[in-house]
């Protein structure tokens, strides 16, 4: 069962980075029954274009994540236009004035949705795609107690320095825009946007992925078809959120707040979950190599590499279909564990 999309008023919250978001709200979906004992508890936070909605994708009647078995929350993260964003904040936080949000920030704030909305004391799994999995990572360290299983897929537990060049130049596009005023646009930034979107469309797929001409298992006979279909998408999007969350993007690290100081191999080894990481070979922005250091510093964790040229993309929902089996194989592993 699915509820209507609620709101969770958290009114003025002080974020990590000592301002203040007033009335922030934090936008949701849930999908299945809260058992007795509150002991089938599954959060999928956002991805970075994800809406609660497109979490919709990773779970199902028979799937892994099974409303008929688990009560799974889908939250929205802060930027992406349901939960508070630039787009609709009111001043002085509005548009380009939204203050920087951190992943440290979103978890603290959806571990208050849970605890005072619904007294969910342990979660079963956090699990999720892209940033969604970066805050699966945040959730272990942040809330070592609570989590009892991880599964982030095409993630890190920290933005690499070259993850957050990527985002350097799809911001630079997007800002070259004249319409784009310092964020304080009249008209949407179209030529931005669109800029932002070819771009991104090239770091999203691997290079075997183009070579072997993969976009035509998408639907695409030409890759220019694949980049006007990147555009039209993008141009749904309100700029000033896809810089917020990509700030939000350039300064993940488990680490970097007051529980670790920055320690980062001490945020990895207080991760007291189960946990399997899920990398794609040909990942551009989130390669194998990163979670390999990340997994030998945590307590119980694996890393399970998928070979495939689709790159970041092969976790998106009906890409792949041999991976959503791979993915639900590894879930269903975590979930039918007894991890107490």
């Amino acid at each position: 069962m699915q509820t209507s999309l609620k709101h969770f008023q958290l009114g003025n919250i002080e974020l990590l980075s000592g301002k203040v978001l007033p009335d922030a709200v934090l936008a949701y979906s849930t999908y299945g029954e809260l058992s007795s004992d509150k002991d089938n508890v599954v959060l999928l936070p956002t991805f970075y274009t994800g809406s609660h909605t497109r979490n919709e994708g990773f779970f199902g009647t028979g799937r892994a994540i099974d409303p008929a078995k688990h009560f799974v929350i889908s939250v929205n993260m802060f930027g992406n236009g349901f939960s508070s964003s630039p787009s609709n904040s009111a001043v002085p936080v509005n548009g380009p004035y939204f203050p920087e949000i951190t992943l440290y920030d979103n978890v603290q704030c959806q571990q208050r949705l849970l605890t005072e909305e619904f007294g969910i004391e342990r979660i079963r799994l956090v699990a999720g795609w892209s940033m969604a999995g970066c805050q699966a990572y945040h959730w272990a360290a942040q809330f070592p107690e609570m989590v009892e299983a991880i599964l982030p897929f095409c993630a890190s537990a920290r933005t690499s320095p070259h993850n957050f060049v990527f985002l350097e130049g799809v911001k630079a596009a997007l800002m070259a825009d004249q319409k784009f005023q310092g964020g304080q646009y009249d008209s949407t930034p179209e030529a931005g946007l669109k800029a932002f979107a070819r771009v991104y469309a090239g770091w999203a797929f691997s290079q075997s992925f183009y070579r072997e001409g993969l976009f035509r298992n998408l639907g695409f006979e030409t890759v220019e078809d694949l980049l006007q279909d990147w555009e039209a998408d993008h141009l749904n999007w309100d700029a000033n959120n896809l810089l917020a969350k990509l700030r939000t993007w350039q300064t993940a690290d488990i680490s970097a707040n007051p529980l670790y100081g920055g320690d980062f191999r001490l945020a990895l080894s207080a991760i007291q979950a189960k946990t399997i990481v899920i990398a794609c070979s040909s990942d551009l922005y989130f390669p194998p190599e990163d979670n390999k250091l990340e997994v030998c510093h945590m307590q119980n964790a694996e890393l399970r590499i998928y070979d495939s040229p689709w790159g970041h993309c092969v976790a998106s929902p009906g890409n792949v279909p041999e991976f959503t089996r791979f993915l639900d194989s590894a879930i269903s592993e975590l979930l039918e564990t007894d991890l107490n």
